[in-house]
């Protein structure tokens, strides 16, 4: 993973430098007080894995024009802004390895600096004199909006479907991947069969990479992992490997298993018994070949592409969304 990660780094270093720059240029309040927030979560180690993917979708579709890593700011504004919420929604503690947003400067601020930059990422999306830009941006924004309260309808849920899951999962976080690559398509006026081949690439990569983040909570420490392990279940959100494991397990063992789920203030210990339950009625190996299947779903999507760098680091880029798990 490691080797694959520094190929990524190297191959896109300039790129990502250059979002960088764009993030601080674009951000733009006129308060310190939004840059601050903003920044708080912006600035704080994220993998610009969705700019990024933006750009590079860009450059395989011959993109000759200079907007691109400008509106590839806008997705991550409001990836950003969606955090900001989903924290205070979820009542987090650590996002990142830091206290969240909320915490140090309180639920209206968060909120408020979380719509500053929604309205930023449209202001960007304008910008490109698309209005088929904007609709892609304005239907992802009601898609992940409605994920999310799909999600919160169902936490805790013990009966929630792996159909459901992966529903809430592509409104969460599947179509921001697809509208990163696609959107590149649009803005380059490639053919509709690249726009297509991108969409699907990105929907895919997506799902593969919100199903490997699942998988961390049961697999990493919380100092790897930036969060609280264990942070999903607790906040009640159930997630593939414990779906899969509670639609295998025997009675005695499921009871067992619903027990520690049901109580937030589960033990150090109950975690580790839940997880050796996750191993042994595989939902563990179930997630991670479910992921991996989409993972190569996405790498197929590329096929009507010719071979070239950008192209290289996007296969790499799909690789790493597993195997950053290990």
């Amino acid at each position: 993973m490691h080797e694959l990660k520094q190929r990524i780094l190297a191959a896109a270093s300039d790129d990502l430098d250059a979002i960088e720059k764009e993030l601080a240029d674009n951000l733009k309040p006129h308060l310190d007080l939004v840059r601050e927030v903003a920044g708080h979560i912006l600035f704080s180690g994220g993998k610009r894995l969705r700019p990024l993917l933006m750009v590079l979708s860009a450059r395989m579709c011959d993109y000759d024009g200079t907007y691109d890593k400008t509106f590839s700011t806008a997705l991550e504004y409001l990836h950003t802004a969606t955090l900001l919420h989903d924290d205070l929604v979820d009542e987090a503690t650590l996002r990142r390895g830091k206290a969240v947003a909320h915490s140090k400067w309180g639920n209206p601020i968060a909120v408020l600096v979380g719509d500053y930059l929604l309205a930023r990422a449209l202001s960007i999306s304008a910008g490109t004199g698309s209005l088929r830009v904007i609709q892609i941006l304005a239907d992802l924004t009601e898609n992940m909006s409605q994920g999310e309260v799909h999600q919160l309808m169902r936490k805790g849920d013990i009966d929630l479907t792996e159909e459901e899951y992966l529903q809430v999962i592509r409104s969460k976080t599947a179509v921001l991947f697809e509208a990163a690559c696609r959107v590149s398509a649009v803005i380059a006026d490639a053919s509709l069969e690249k726009e297509k081949a991108l969409a699907d690439f990105g929907f895919n990569l997506g799902i593969a990479f919100q199903i490997a983040d699942d998988l961390l909570d049961y697999t990493l420490q919380t100092a790897d992992f930036g969060k609280e392990v264990g942070a999903d279940l607790r906040e009640g959100k159930l997630t593939l490997p414990v779906i899969h494991a509670l639609a295998q397990a025997p009675p005695d063992d499921r009871r067992r298993m619903v027990q520690i789920i049901q109580d937030p203030s589960f033990s150090e210990g109950d975690f580790k018994i839940l997880i050796a339950q996750l191993e042994k009625h595989g939902g563990l190996s179930y997630a991670e070949k479910t992921a991996q299947a989409y993972i190569d779903r996405a790498k197929i999507s590329l096929s009507v592409f010719d071979s070239s760098r950008a192209k290289d680091t996007m296969l790499d880029i799909a690789d790493y969304a597993l195997a950053r798990r290990v």
